[in-house]
């Protein structure tokens, strides 16, 4: 058991036929993902590592039954790709495309929550689950190891330093999935601690953080009001940014006391969850 993918997903690759979508889509296969078909208009006919390409996302679902989507298009055509992909019928969306005109972004994500698509991104890194060996997205798969640690970040290069020394202590990872850096994204953390919590492979939640928004604050709230059944541990980046500098991320910007990382500490530490101070410190802190 797994949550969003696991080892039956059929992916399209929409944007295949770039130098990004080649490269990655080479990785993804390599580390045993079912990659079907891939999608790059005007493209239709040709193939990628063996992979069939066709013109719209319509076409390849329904000559190959896909069920994912992961999008490498330039940002000012993402949100026609999106909604070519919710209105095929694709049921997950991994947008890695940044920087979306917001306004492009809050569209195609009403419209993925309308029609019961789920957006993984923009901005993201992907989602990975070790045990199925199933990678969507640019994460370096080796770093990962199958497990019972579910890591959902909004940093991508940090996901990876955290899987890497969960790996180190033996422990391994469930699902990992990356929110996006954009301001505007699709998934949230209560959103994953939700499915966390009913996944049977996932016995404790690492939640990696950073200054900007007050995402962290709603989930340490969550986490106090549903009594959440299974251990969480937390890290916030970014303790030393100055008030309104922005640091990496679209959405990580601290405007006045909102969104700084005491603000975020401290509701973690309200709430019970153990804030690690440095990411190496996060398996010693994992009760499971």
């Amino acid at each position: 058991m797994s949550i969003i993918i696991d080892k039956n997903s059929k992916v399209v690759v929409q944007g295949i036929t770039g130098n990004e979508g080649r490269f990655h889509t080479a990785s993804m296969l390599k580390y045993g993902t079912k990659i079907v078909t891939g999608v790059t208009p005007g493209k239709g006919g040709q193939e990628v590592q063996g992979i069939p390409v066709y013109n719209t996302v319509d076409e390849a679902a329904r000559n190959h039954g896909v069920d994912t989507s992961v999008m490498f298009v330039p940002a000012a055509f993402a949100r026609g790709a999106a909604f070519e992909a919710i209105h095929a019928g694709v049921k997950t969306l991994v947008v890695i495309t940044e920087l979306i005109p917001q306004k492009d972004a809050i569209e195609f994500v009403a419209e993925a929550n309308k029609r019961g698509t789920i957006i993984i991104g923009p901005n993201t890194p992907g989602i990975i689950n070790p045990s199925s060996r199933t990678l969507i997205g640019i994460t370096p798969g080796h770093v990962f190891s199958p497990g019972s640690v579910g890591i959902v970040s909004r940093s991508g290069t940090l996901t990876y330093e955290i899987a890497w020394h969960i790996s180190q202590a033996g422990i391994g990872q469930s699902t990992c999935m990356g929110l996006g850096g954009d301001p505007i994204a699709g998934m949230d953390f209560i959103k994953v601690l939700e499915m966390f919590r009913d996944d049977e492979e996932t016995k404790g939640v690492v939640l990696i953080g950073e200054i900007g928004g007050n995402a962290e604050e709603l989930a340490a709230q969550y986490i106090a009001e549903t009594n959440y059944p299974k251990p969480v541990v937390a890290y916030i980046a970014g303790r030393s940014a100055p008030p309104g500098k922005r640091m990496g991320h679209a959405g990580a910007i601290i405007m006045g006391n909102a969104g700084t990382a005491s603000s975020k500490i401290e509701a973690f530490s309200k709430a019970g969850v153990p804030v690690a101070e440095k990411p190496s410190d996060i398996t010693n802190l994992l009760n499971i």
